[in-house]
């Protein structure tokens, strides 16, 4: 299994050096194809809501997927710092130093979408193109507040199979814990609704830009992907009627996802 070793992470303050995780799909492709593809996991880990349909429909492409400090098989965590988004961001970027992957395109899921679109602000020289699905932009979340109080006071009330492939993931002894930290995080951000998860920067992205988005989704507030079209009036914004919050992994929206997604990083990066 492929670790690689990080001097640090915000995510794991005063922790040097840690070991990160990552499924790295065709590495041995190399220059022969387009830029390599970060896949940024959301809230819940990768195997909730798998890319398989992608990493299928992108049979040329090198693929990087990390579990980020806090999931899978990277280091474990009690609690994730406020912003917990922008420090997933600068590990993420010292994981690439160290693969030496010098440019990549991003697709990101949920809070994985929150830190990709950070990337790109952060270093748009490094990023050719984001994928954003089931983005988040305001920090206060009054219908998912129940969502999140669910995962930190009562973790056991998700369904038995989203519970089997937490504890598949994340192990039977922590798939909780890791509940609880994400749920009271966003509880947290929440308590700060006159600021936004960009520091209301999300108009300076620069790079080419597509936002998945499911017409569906229980966790985007009322009149916040309307929000995002116009902080990101040049962006590609597809909105999938019947899909929830992971279009790419529905059996409902899969297929035209991944179609739209593929199209747009082939032409752009």
């Amino acid at each position: 299994m492929p670790f690689v070793q990080i001097a640090g992470s915000p995510l794991l303050p005063g922790t040097h050096p840690i070991d990160l995780y990552y499924r790295d799909i065709r590495r041995d492709i190399g220059l022969r194809a387009g830029v390599p593809l970060l896949v940024l996991h959301g809230g819940w880990g990768y195997e909730v809501y798998p890319f398989d349909a992608q990493i299928a429909a992108l049979p040329d492409r090198r693929l990087v997927i990390p579990d980020r400090t806090g999931y899978g098989k990277s280091p474990r965590v009690a609690a994730f710092p406020a912003r917990f988004h922008e420090a997933a961001a600068i590990e993420h970027e010292a994981l690439l130093d160290v693969l030496g992957i010098e440019r990549c395109a991003i697709w990101g899921h949920s809070d994985g979408a929150v830190i990709a679109a950070i990337m790109a602000l952060r270093r748009p020289d490094r990023v050719t193109a984001v994928v954003l699905e089931a983005l988040h932009v305001e920090r206060a979340k009054p219908r998912s507040r129940e969502f999140f109080l669910m995962m930190t006071d009562h973790p056991d009330d998700v369904s038995p199979r989203i519970a089997a492939k937490l504890a598949g993931e994340h192990g039977d002894d922590y798939w909780r814990t890791l509940l609880g930290a994400a749920g009271r995080v966003w509880l947290d951000i929440a308590a700060t609704p006159e600021q936004d998860l960009f520091d209301h920067r999300l108009g300076e992205l620069a790079v080419p830009a597509l936002v998945l988005h499911g017409a569906d989704d229980p966790r985007t507030e009322p009149g916040e992907i309307d929000r995002v079209a116009q902080d990101l009036p040049g962006a590609t914004i597809h909105v999938m009627p019947g899909a929830g919050h992971s279009p790419h992994s529905e059996r409902n929206a899969s297929a035209d996802a991944t179609s739209v997604a593929v199209s747009f990083l082939r032409s752009r990066a």
